[in-house]
């Protein structure tokens, strides 16, 4: 049984999104971009702020109501409830550590019924915590298991890939993947068949 390692951000949700048109545009009424404008992750350059605004931005949206609660990916979780007892899964984020219990509560939440392992790079630690993994990179190295790494980022795929993981990267705006949701989501299916 193949074991998929999900980034949980932008892949089981739409965190981005959601912080662009909720967080960021309500506070930056003037700004002019669109979603399809964020061609950098983070995008505090295309945003022409700091990378600490944005930061700040994305902690305040993380930590709202609506940043709580975002509706699952429904094309995924129509997937997990189809073929998700086919494969092992373990989600994976890089975050700051104060904003992991309600993401871990999130995924058990929606989906704990097949995603049985929560893993976490932290970024942003303070002084007295500990450095473990300074990347998802390090992290799968140390965790040894996966087979295949889903993942908007082109850094975290290339580091996955050069451990020997297959790699499923869905387009974002901020990536040059064409490989739709629907799409990865048939790929996988079909490892299902192989394995």
């Amino acid at each position: 049984m193949l074991t998929i390692v999900w980034d949980v951000d932008d892949i089981l949700n739409n965190l981005m999104y959601q912080w662009f048109q909720h967080g960021w545009l309500a506070e930056h009424p003037d700004c002019r971009l669109s979603y399809a404008g964020l061609t950098s992750n983070p995008p505090d350059t295309v945003l022409g702020v700091r990378r600490s605004e944005y930061l700040a931005s994305m902690d305040r949206f993380r930590s709202t109501e609506q940043g709580c609660n975002l509706t699952p990916n429904p094309q995924v979780l129509g997937w997990f409830r189809e073929q998700g007892g086919h494969f092992r899964h373990i989600a994976l984020t890089a975050r700051p550590l104060e904003t992991v219990p309600d993401l871990a509560h999130w995924v058990m939440r929606h989906f704990g019924a097949w995603i049985r392992c929560f893993g976490v790079v932290p970024t942003r630690l303070g002084k007295g915590f500990p450095v473990y993994d300074s990347s998802k990179g390090d992290y799968l190295a140390w965790l040894g298991r996966g087979d295949v790494l889903v993942d908007d980022s082109t850094e975290n795929i290339h580091q996955a890939a050069s451990l020997g993981l297959k790699t499923l990267q869905p387009a974002q705006p901020w990536n040059n993947s064409t490989l739709t949701i629907p799409a990865l989501l048939q790929e996988l299916s079909r490892m299902a068949g192989e394995s």
